[in-house]
């Protein structure tokens, strides 16, 4: 017997925030490349206003649209949570996250604190959010160069910046993981990732 739309558990909104250079988005990635959770937990596509880079495909890494088609959308209310970054904007669309929640499906993403913030008040009850931490702020400020080496020091210092106001901000999160050691944190961040969804 097929199981009634209405008895369906939702899906939840599994979030990872932190700061440039902290490891959240090779953490979202080995959750979800993971044999048994990779079943259990989807990648949410982002919308974005960037030009596609050679090898991605529209509606796989990305939903690809125009500036004036983003500000449509963002005024009919279907993207989420939005931010503005190197010129380009990129935001979280309506649609796709609410279809995948009805059908119990569990969504990952990599987002900033006001992105965060915002997912959490929209979806109090289905939302799980992560903050990833680095060692130290020492270690922080060296992968952010060695990341961005091509970068102006302007950017560099924008980013470092950032990310001392971001730590701040690691209290209001539901888990901190300490990324010392990826293999460590990544384990750290599955165990939390079954204990929400069997909860």
């Amino acid at each position: 017997m097929k199981a009634n739309k209405s008895q369906i558990k939702p899906g939840k909104i599994f979030i990872i925030c932190g700061p440039s250079g902290s490891g959240k988005t090779t953490l979202l990635a080995g959750l979800i490349k993971g044999k048994k959770i990779g079943k259990l937990l989807v990648k949410s596509r982002s919308i974005t206003t960037r030009p596609r880079r050679t090898g991605e495909r529209d509606k796989f890494e990305y939903f690809f649209v125009t500036e004036p088609e983003f500000k449509r959308l963002l005024k009919a209310k279907k993207i989420l949570e939005w931010t503005r970054y190197l010129g380009y904007y990129y935001g979280t669309p309506k649609g796709p996250l609410e279809s995948k929640l009805r059908s119990g499906r569990n969504i990952g993403l990599c987002l900033d604190l006001k992105g965060a913030r915002i997912l959490k008040k929209l979806y109090p009850d289905n939302t799980v959010t992560v903050f990833v931490l680095p060692p130290s702020l020492d270690v922080l400020k060296s992968r952010i160069e060695n990341r961005c080496s091509r970068t102006n020091k302007k950017e560099i210092a924008r980013r470092i910046n950032l990310a001392r106001r971001e730590l701040l901000a690691a209290s209001q999160f539901d888990y901190c993981v300490l990324n010392q050691n990826l293999r460590v944190a990544l384990g750290k961040l599955k165990d939390i990732f079954l204990r929400e969804i069997n909860t």
